[in-house]
């Protein structure tokens, strides 16, 4: 027969295309971008940076400040995408637990006839014609639906975890936008000062330097002594360094408050400073009341015990994997081989199995999953005594900042009045440039120090309401306005947080 040679060398020929194929699979080489790309994208990402930002106003108050922060802020963007991404497995791992409709159809050739001949036990051939069984060409379709109690339950396991991994997703969103407030607060007033301070400085630097050019012109003409004009000369000169230290702190604020709140960055929006004290009094409540409200509310503290949880299902999953699998098949078929009777029909059937030797791991993925659970509780109970410990540490925080800022605000006004009396004194020629400029280098020292301290009452209080899991918004931002956040972050942060109620007793 002609056929099986021909077929020989189609399968000969199919072969060394094969491997000819195989020998060309290379790994790719790498492609570096191109400049062309590179700024391609890099226009692209400038478009993408702004996009859906509303443009600032002639001015920003500090509400408004903290309400772009959560809404425009691009790492917490990142954030709340993490927490999408997380809500998308939760809900592609849910239809694991269905069961599965497989659709098949598949074509077959042999390059001879299947023949076969009846023999008794013996070999000894019954009859003398042998039997054509299957066609040559032949085609066969099926559409199966099959369920396994085994990957049912490991599936709804997975789902389990997958929602414990969602909500511990949401916990640090939560943690990362009181970070994020905290930043926000102390950059906000960082700005403040470096807009309050400017004029003060370049006005004492103006007269820094007419000071310096009158004693370089008495040094020259000799109407002091040597030594003393020296002197006058390094006072001025170290009074000007430090002015210039405190223009160079602070100029870089503006840049730090435009990344935050996604804003562009030469920033030239004036702060308007409603209130300077931060609103609400978290202090009202007791430490105790604070202890409750923390270990109750506290971001980290509850990723933790999400944690816990995926460990412990890790280990029932360990456990399911031992038992007996037990699945069910069900499903038409079709086959078209003409020797066929009944070329369609429908199966089902029962199946029951096990490994063996998944008994042999099973210990040792036992004390693993173990393992992991006291490592989880582990971590919850370091969480647990560090929430503590931070209550008291961030109310001590709150306490000692409150206490120096009070203190900061009476030592600015007394060098305040200082510099006024040294500067009518001036007027009345009864003192010199160099008590005047030394009066208002200290006075804008001080009053540095006053912002200085007022940003770190308003970082203390965040970090109070950080650790006592006080939100700055009851839901999301994305779907209210500008204005809303701005409100609702006033209200949530202004309000004296609530103590859980205690659970009932059975």
């Amino acid at each position: 027969m002609r056929t099986r040679p021909l077929a020989l060398a189609a399968a000969t020929v199919a072969v060394a295309l094969l491997a000819s194929g195989c020998a060309q699979l290379q790994p790719p080489s790498p492609k570096p971008l191109q400049a062309s790309d590179i700024q391609a994208q890099l226009a692209q990402d400038r478009i993408a940076v702004q996009r859906d930002v509303q443009p600032l106003g002639p001015t920003l108050t500090l509400d408004e400040a903290i309400a772009r922060a959560l809404k425009y802020n691009l790492d917490r963007r990142a954030r709340l995408l993490e927490q999408a991404l997380a809500a998308e497995q939760f809900d592609a791992s849910s239809y694991d637990m269905l069961p599965r409709l497989l659709a098949s159809a598949g074509y077959t050739a042999r390059d001879s006839d299947r023949i076969s001949r009846s023999t008794k036990l013996d070999g000894t051939p019954v009859g003398t014609d042998p039997l054509l069984s299957q066609s040559r060409n032949r085609a066969l379709y099926q559409l199966e639906l099959s369920w396994s109690l085994l990957d049912f339950g490991l599936a709804r396991y997975n789902t389990e975890q997958a929602g414990d991994r969602l909500l511990a997703a949401v916990e640090r969103r939560r943690k990362a936008t009181h970070q994020l407030v905290q930043d926000t607060r102390v950059a906000f007033w960082r700005v403040a000062s470096a807009q309050r301070l400017h004029d003060d400085v370049q006005a004492s630097l103006k007269l820094a330097d007419e000071a310096m050019a009158d004693a370089r012109q008495a040094e020259a003409e000799k109407l002091r002594s040597p030594l003393e004009s020296l002197r006058f000369q390094r006072q001025l000169t170290e009074n000007m360094r430090l002015l210039e230290a405190i223009e160079q702190e602070l100029t870089t604020a503006r840049f730090e408050l435009a990344a935050l709140i996604n804003a562009p960055v030469m920033l030239e929006t004036k702060l308007a400073i409603d209130d300077e004290m931060p609103l609400g009094d978290p202090l009202a409540l007791s430490a105790e009341a604070m202890e409750d409200l923390a270990l109750s509310q506290n971001a980290e503290l509850r990723e933790h015990l999400y944690q816990r949880r995926i460990a412990a299902t890790e280990a029932r999953k360990v456990i399911a994997r031992s038992y007996p699998n037990l699945s069910f098949n069900l499903g038409p078929r079709y086959d078209t081989d003409k020797y066929l009777v009944n070329n369609g029909w429908t199966e089902a059937g029962v199946q029951i199995s096990y490994n063996l030797f998944s008994l042999l791991g099973l210990p040792a993925q036992k004390r693993a999953a173990e393992a992991g659970i006291a490592l989880a509780d582990q971590r919850r109970l370091a969480a647990h005594a560090a929430t503590v410990a931070q209550v008291h540490v961030a109310r001590e925080q709150l306490v000692g900042a409150k206490r120096q800022f009070e203190r900061a605000d009476a030592l600015w006004q007394l060098d305040d009045k200082i510099t006024r009396q040294l500067a009518s004194r001036e007027q009345a020629k009864a003192g010199s440039k160099l008590e005047r400029v030394a009066a208002q280098t200290t006075a804008i020292v001080s009053l540095l120090r006053r912002y200085q301290a007022l940003a770190q009452l308003h970082a203390a209080q965040s970090k109070l309401q950080a650790t006592l899991g006080v939100d700055p918004l009851p839901g999301s931002s994305d779907d209210m306005s500008l204005e809303q956040v701005a409100a609702q972050l006033r209200a949530q942060l202004g309000a004296t947080p609530a103590v859980p109620a205690a659970p009932a007793t059975p």
